[in-house]
């Protein structure tokens, strides 16, 4: 329905700006979401993104859509906007996502921008730019609501009131004199106790909050596992300096995630940043290509060893792609399992020894079935009782070394530390080809003279 709603938008969006009807444009785009607005930018050249913008008449809607926009499309839209009206959408903008938006411009852009902010903003924003981007600090906004501990809540209420300055205010957050975080409490409990009352003494004091050098992964983790709107972000001294609220989560679920499948698939974030420039884009895919060509060296050198059996047994060459596939599959899966399990904290160093055993029985048990039913196909294909069990007996070790080594791989380039996503890619699907075709010519070579 969403998307018959969007194609629905675009066709018209690109009607009006095909026939210059700038009247009409102003009134669909002042009814659209921003969220949509950004959405349809998808659909049109860079050109047309920038005449859309400049048809958009409040400025705060602008800084919306820029904010909702894909970041990689950040850095060529702002070098064709003028630079006045650049600063006064970033000026329009929250001061977290400011930071975001300055990190992804070009060093000369961005120096221009921050030049020319007020000095307020200015200095709330190069105080996030001085945090690494991946990290609480990096990410959090320093508009974050709070109040003295002696504060009543007669007095909470009227400041509430008066709070539309801020992002979002989800809880009150309670500071010493000495701006130390002590104490929160929600919304809903300054509405059930009697005016008069002090926050310090209805606070809880038990307060989830992160330092600014947290990295982001964890933050998520952190939000998503204690089911709340919002993480207030503290100093080295306990000074309570940001807040991270639950749709800056959201965006680096979806960033992590995004950065996790990429890797997964042997490539890079900065694949989105290079549009159409096929030579980089190649040059980023390229390594991991020339692992699986290596591993197919190697499995090809492995043949080639074995060359005596393959002779006396050409059939044996009927269930290569079967013992490779399988392994390459099973392999897939675990690491798959084991590095989402790292990335959302349910598998930890201290776990492993059990996960490992986990695993080596489930790829027994699957390989003892594979085996069974391809030991059959064998044996009736070839009416061949010692060819099925050659393979059903190579299916069994390949699938049960293939999961162990899932595991392997994984948990040596975590410990290493390098992503585990890595470990999907090609890497483990190589190895187990390696193992594969060892195992099973191995095998053969053991039972040549019954199959002869």
């Amino acid at each position: 329905m969403h998307e018959q709603k969007m194609q629905l938008l675009q066709a018209t969006v690109s009607k009006l700006l095909r026939r210059g009807a700038t009247v009409n444009l102003k009134n669909a785009l002042a009814k659209i979401h921003p969220a949509d607005i950004a959405h349809l930018f998808r659909y049109f050249e860079l050109y047309e993104q920038k005449s859309l913008l400049d048809l958009i008449p409040e400025l705060d809607r602008v800084a919306d859509v820029m904010v909702e926009l894909e970041q990689e499309s950040w850095p060529q839209l702002a070098e064709l906007l003028d630079n006045a009206y650049l600063i006064s959408i970033v000026h329009e903008m929250a001061d977290d996502d400011s930071a975001v938006f300055i990190r992804s411009l070009p060093a000369e852009l961005a120096e221009v921008i921050l030049d020319e902010l007020h000095d307020d903003q200015s200095e709330d924003v190069e105080h996030l730019l001085g945090y690494d981007e991946d990290t609480a600090g990096g990410i959090m906004s320093t508009e974050v609501f709070y109040l003295d501990q002696d504060t009543t809540v007669k007095e909470a209420i009227r400041a509430l009131q008066g709070s539309e300055d801020y992002e979002m205010v989800f809880y009150v957050y309670v500071t010493d004199e000495h701006n130390h975080l002590v104490g929160v409490l929600s919304l809903r409990q300054l509405l059930t106790v009697p005016p008069g009352t002090k926050l310090c003494d209805i606070m809880s004091t038990n307060v989830m909050r992160v330092r600014t050098d947290m990295d982001q992964e964890e933050v998520a983790d952190l939000v998503a596992k204690y089911n709340i709107l919002a993480i207030p972000v503290v100093d080295d001294h306990g000074k309570l300096i940001g807040l991270i609220t639950v749709d800056d989560v959201i965006d680096v679920m979806r960033d992590e995630a995004t950065e996790d499948i990429l890797r997964m698939a042997g490539t890079s974030e900065e694949e989105l940043l290079l549009g159409y420039k096929s030579f980089q884009i190649a040059r980023l895919r390229l390594p991991w290509l020339l692992t699986t060509l290596v591993g197919g060296v190697v499995t090809g050198s492995l043949m080639w060893y074995f060359k005596a059996t393959l002779e006396q047994v050409i059939m044996l060459i009927s269930f290569i792609p079967v013992i490779t596939g399988m392994g390459g599959n099973v392999g897939g899966q675990t690491s798959t399992i084991i590095v989402r399990g790292f990335a959302t904290g349910r598998i930890e160093f201290s776990m492993l020894r059990q996960i490992f055993l986990k695993e080596l029985r489930v790829g027994l048990i699957m390989g003892i079935v594979c085996g069974l039913v391809i030991a059959a196909v064998a044996t009736v294909w070839h009416q061949n009782i010692y060819l099925g069990v050659v393979v059903g007996v190579a299916m069994v070790t390949a699938i049960t070394v293939a999961a162990c080594m899932g595991v392997l791989v994984t948990v040596f380039f975590k410990k290493i530390g390098i992503d585990p996503a890595i470990a999907s890619s090609p890497f483990v699907q190589t190895i187990n080809d390696i193992s594969g075709i060892l195992i099973y010519f191995s095998t053969a070579t053991l039972f040549l003279q019954y199959l002869i």
